[in-house]
């Protein structure tokens, strides 16, 4: 069989790419021996904050006291629970399929594809040649090398959704924004929770002062945090699983029910004989693009995680927009992008840009202003006064550099700023501007009044 266009992986950039392609009259093949829709859709983003809306009601009832509602004891259902999240993700997923198979020049193949040469696929049985190929394979779960971990039963970000009842002990294994969401999920659904990170910090990419106010948000809620803590085995042991750890202060054993092991992402370039097609990647397993996302075979492109640049839903949408625009004529780049992304604790954080660290070794003039968010009366009506916000303003250009919005509504609050930074607007827009009272967002003109220097 031959296509037009061949793109291997259903994600976020996938399926919209399909049917843009077959919009515009070209025959599309698409390839995917997994979930159809992604990541994403299926076991990222869909599902996870699914659970964490659940967990976030079990929270607030538990403290519905404190507001001056008396709701009796709180019990959670955790087979709901699941089968909430479970009946989402067949909606969206469903919804993918519906997509790529109601075109009649959308051939949809459930099986994975590996190339032959660089134009062409074996899917199952069927050889597929195609003039142009995007590969939108996405990325698994690191399974880092640690002593017994292969002979027990350890859990990643896909397995812990399959869940039927509830870890007694989760320990999770990695500090990152996956393994915190998993750990305040479970907490406030009941479990006790232990997190291992390696490094002296939770949230490695994030200013010190922002990871400190995660430790303490988790902490309060009996989570058990042990930082430079190195895993150096893990076994089956008095129907208990043991992971033994050495830390500064010596070894410990931490016993529990269940292991999540969240220590980082690994790209899906090593599945499809990239090299018969003379595809390059790099030292990390990401397949390198330019600026268009082409790679090095002129009429290869590669989007979403797999390329390493970006590992979020809404870089790997970006991804097929770029693509889609630069069909007749290239309009539009990857470093044209800021860097953008939200943590979906509770409260969350969104981030736009650089942190205070990256702006300090960026050799600029900066000027920077933060707000607790205890000084906030929209955060003190509610009771939700954890966080921090914090903006960054080129001294000289009077640009954003970048901004960090912790606590409540920090997720959606940080737009208003990212969008300032698209329009290369001054910070002076939104410090004139009136914003509506009470709400969060209306601190920020205020907290840029109080711009100064970076000492």
């Amino acid at each position: 069989m031959h296509y037009d266009a061949l793109i291997i992986g259903t994600g976020q950039a996938g399926f919209p790419l399909a049917s843009k392609l077959a919009e515009r009259g070209q025959t599309v093949a698409i390839a995917d021996g997994g979930f159809i829709g992604g990541t994403c859709v299926n076991v990222g983003c869909s599902p996870t904050k699914t659970l964490v809306a659940s967990a976030r009601v079990a929270y607030m009832a538990r403290r519905a006291a404190d507001f001056g509602v008396i709701t009796g004891g709180v019990n959670i259902d955790f087979a709901r629970v699941m089968q909430r999240q479970k009946d989402i993700v067949k909606t969206f997923n469903e919804g993918v399929v519906s997509q790529l198979t109601d075109k009649d020049n959308i051939t949809l193949y459930r099986k994975h594809a590996t190339f032959l040469d660089a134009h062409t696929v074996q899917i199952g049985d069927e050889k597929i040649e195609a003039d142009h190929i995007y590969i939108n394979t996405g990325a698994r779960a690191t399974i880092p090398d640690i002593e017994g971990l292969k002979e027990v039963h350890y859990l990643t970000n896909v397995s812990i959704l399959d869940l039927t009842t509830l870890p007694e002990h989760l320990i999770i294994v990695g500090g990152g924004y996956i393994g915190l969401e998993f750990a305040q999920i479970f907490r406030r659904l009941g479990s006790t929770v232990t997190i291992l990170n390696r490094g002296a910090q939770i949230l490695e990419r994030e200013d010190a002062d922002m990871a400190a106010i995660a430790r303490e948000v988790l902490e309060r809620e009996g989570i058990r945090i042990i930082t430079e803590a190195s895993v150096e085995r893990v076994e089956n042991k008095n129907s208990t699983i043991q992971v033994q750890v050495k830390t500064k202060d010596g070894t410990e054993v931490v016993s529990g029910s269940h292991v999540l092991v969240a220590t980082g992402r690994t790209p899906n370039s090593d599945q499809m004989a990239l090299d018969k097609a003379g595809v390059t990647v790099d030292k990390r397993g990401y397949i390198t693009v330019d600026d268009e996302l082409r790679t090095n075979v002129s009429h290869i492109w590669a989007l979403g995680d797999v390329n390493g640049r970006g590992a979020f839903t809404h870089t790997s949408y970006n991804d097929f927009e770029i693509v889609a625009a630069n069909l007749d004529k290239p309009t539009r780049k990857v470093t044209d992008r800021h860097m953008t992304y939200g943590i979906y604790i509770d409260p969350p954080l969104g981030r736009v840009g650089m942190n205070e660290k990256e702006a300090r070794e960026s050799g600029r003039k900066v000027l920077m202003a933060t707000k607790p968010m205890s000084d906030i009366a929209r955060a003190k009506e509610r009771d939700e006064t954890d966080g921090l916000i914090k903006i960054l303003v080129d001294a000289e250009t009077e640009q954003f550099l970048g901004a960090v919005v912790f606590g409540i509504g920090g997720d959606e609050i940080v737009h208003s700023i990212i969008d300032l930074m698209y329009a290369k607007a001054p910070y002076t827009v939104m410090l004139n501007a009136v914003h509506i009272h009470p709400t969060v967002s209306e601190l920020l003109p205020t907290t840029l009044a109080q711009l100064k220097p970076l000492e």
